[in-house]
């Protein structure tokens, strides 16, 4: 049976990609490729405060990798969102392996009580992605809101699964777009250098 013709509904596009993400076949194989893939991107980096996510329906998980980066240099930390309920801003906490953690509101897992920290890279989730560093998300404007209130401003990579490319997807006026789109099938696009 042929693939579904993506929708141009976004609501219905993110429902349909979540969907195809959860189902993939080869998404253990996939998910290593991209760790792979990140952990090589990274050594290109100097950065020592990485902003991550914990992975919930079928997300690509960073953590084993960065968890790798940590390792090498203690100088390095990783940081979990934390939603402010309120401003619906995220703001970044230490995560460790085995640091205590609690549900936010949405029921995502967040570090309890570790201190906050301004990220230099953030890698950030993808239902799915475009050309020119466009993301589709959740559709809950997080990363968005935050993004555009931080100085200084993260470098920002999106970490999708290849089949998430959406060629027609498009930036609203809200969106602020990613610096860089990684994939299990290398790097998918980055902005170039100014």
């Amino acid at each position: 049976m042929p693939p579904l013709e993506p929708s141009r509904d976004k609501k219905v596009l993110r429902r349909q990609l979540q969907s195809e993400r959860q189902t993939l076949i080869d998404r253990h194989q996939r998910a290593m490729q991209l760790q792979e893939v990140l952990r090589v991107w990274l050594m290109g980096r100097a950065d020592t405060a990485i902003g991550a996510y914990w992975p919930i329906k079928g997300e690509f998980d960073t953590l084993p990798a960065l968890y790798r980066w940590m390792e090498t240099d203690e100088e390095r930390c990783i940081g979990l969102p934390v939603i402010d309920k309120v401003s619906k801003h995220l703001s970044f906490h230490m995560w460790f392996p085995g640091c205590e953690m609690e549900e936010d509101a949405y029921g995502i897992p967040k570090p309890k009580d570790t201190p906050a920290f301004q990220p230099t890279l953030l890698l950030v989730p993808c239902v799915g992605y475009g050309d020119g560093g466009v993301r589709l998300g959740y559709g809950g404007g997080f990363y968005d809101r935050t993004l555009a209130t931080l100085e200084p401003r993260p470098y920002t990579v999106g970490l999708a699964y290849a089949n998430g490319y959406v060629p027609w997807l498009k930036a609203e006026a809200h969106d602020v777009p990613l610096d860089a789109v990684l994939t299990d099938e290398g790097l998918a696009w980055q902005r170039p250098e100014t």
